[in-house]
């Protein structure tokens, strides 16, 4: 503590237990976190040096976060650690519509740093469903996506260049402000998803694109997940470019309906909504619509405006928190799969949802093949709580079953660290911790996450 207040002001250092133990974890079920020793909110790059300076000379662990949206236990802290929150280094330090780049601090929450560049004309695309809450550099660490990837892609494409702090104090500037750079190794995407097991970003330097126009939404109703499946195939296959294409299953719809009485059609067995912010959205929606029918699609209604589409959209956004209001607690799992794989994963879980008597709502970014069934569970009724791990389990080994991932976008954390060890393999695994290893000898940075 000595150490530590030496070089922070006193405001930087959180001591108080009542306190420090909101900082112990982030939004995940299902995983462990200890207490930490102390927290520490930085505001400049020169603090975070200190920080890990006197972390590495001490031996502590330093577990870095943002604003513990996540659903990994990325963010957990390890007993006795420093818990560095970045939530204060929250500026946009540049945005320049010349060269279509943001430079910003890790704080900056994602929907601030949207409208501000929306104010010059251009966007931040990747959206996370918690946009209005996760942070830039939270974003980085799990290498977060959200319901635009389809078209525009994840948090991993928009980040040109970052300043890292390493675990024992040294600055590492990485990549470019350019629109083109190939030197060397890409230091950049490496840092990009390793959850702040290889250094602490400080600064991040972020591709905009040009403001697209607003986008209109269509909602497709089917009788089976199937019918729904096949039709996002097919509007894939005919080389359509929607900004968004998403899936809720019937759970999911009543869910939402439960909760904010939005007035979504119950007797559907899957929704799906379609976008496009073309210059011509109507007839791209009308192509698609044609689509959906072909599938077996009961009822097609596109949005009349903006604000209908809103409204859909909202009902979408709002998916996980409904079905967390269904029981009380949820696992929410991330598994991505190949677009023509996507009715088999909603078939699978279904099935598994029927073999533990359990709520399993699916919603997806069907696009790109994203899945979140997301497991509702009593946490005070045991078995109920082991059927729900249970079922999480055979979930992610349908999905790797299928030609897919465990996580799309939600990272590893501490929620899947033994599945990633089955996903890449033990080659895998150990060019992993090589790497680790090169950037952080000590195993101080989030120690016990990833692998």
């Amino acid at each position: 503590m000595d150490r530590l207040h030496a070089g922070l002001p006193a405001d930087a250092v959180l001591t108080d237990p009542d306190v420090t133990a909101s900082y112990a974890h982030d939004m995940a079920s299902f995983c462990a976190a200890g207490t930490p020793a102390v927290v520490v909110l930085p505001r400049t790059v020169e603090q975070v040096q200190h920080v890990l300076r006197t972390a590495t000379a001490l031996r502590v662990p330093v577990v870095p976060q943002g604003a513990r949206t996540g659903l990994s236990g990325a963010a957990n802290a390890s007993e006795g650690c420093i818990v560095l929150s970045l939530v204060k280094m929250d500026r946009i330090l540049e945005i320049s519509p010349v060269d279509r780049i943001a430079v910003v601090e890790p704080g900056v929450v994602n929907a601030t740093l949207s409208r501000a560049v929306g104010e010059h004309g251009l966007t931040y695309p990747p959206d996370p469903s918690s946009w209005e809450m996760c942070t830039i550099g939270g974003n980085i660490g799990t290498a977060s996506g959200g319901l635009c990837c389809v078209k525009y892609g994840v948090t991993a494409e928009y980040v040109l260049g970052l300043d890292v702090v390493l675990a024992d104090g040294r600055l590492l500037s990485t990549g470019r402000r350019t629109a083109k750079g190939v030197a060397g190794y890409d230091l950049t995407r490496l840092f990009v998803g390793s959850e702040g097991s290889l250094g602490v970003v400080v600064r991040a330097v972020l591709a905009l694109k040009p403001r697209p126009p607003q986008q209109l939404v269509l909602a497709a109703e089917f009788a089976s997940a199937a019918a729904a499946c096949d039709a996002v195939c097919r509007i894939m296959e005919a080389g359509h470019v929607p900004s968004l294409l998403e899936l809720m299953d019937r759970t999911t719809i009543r869910a939402v309906n439960a909760l904010a009485h939005m007035g979504l059609p119950e007797t559907t067995e899957a929704l799906l909504l379609a976008a496009f912010d073309t210059p011509d959205p109507a007839a791209d929606l009308a192509a698609v619509g044609a689509l959906c029918e072909a599938a077996g699609a009961t009822q097609v209604v596109p949005a009349e405006d903006a604000a209908e589409s809103e409204l859909l959209l909202q009902a979408r956004r709002l998916s996980l928190t409904a079905l967390e209001a269904v029981k009380g607690t949820t696992m929410i799992d991330d598994v991505c799969v190949p677009r023509s794989r996507l009715g088999d994963m909603l078939e699978g879980v279904e099935r598994i949802a029927d073999k533990y008597g359990l709520t399993i709502g699916v919603c997806a970014h069907a696009g790109d093949g994203n899945t979140h069934p997301t497991v509702c569970f009593d946490a005070a009724d045991p078995d109920e709580s082991r059927r729900a791990r249970e079922s999480f389990d055979e979930i992610m080994a349908l999905g790797l079953a299928l030609g897919g991932t465990i996580t799309g976008e939600h990272g590893v954390g501490v929620l899947k660290k033994e599945w990633l060890a089955r996903e890449l393999g033990p080659v895998g695994v150990e060019m992993q911790r090589a790497v680790k290893a090169a950037f952080d000898p000590h195993h101080l940075l989030n120690p016990g996450k990833l692998f």
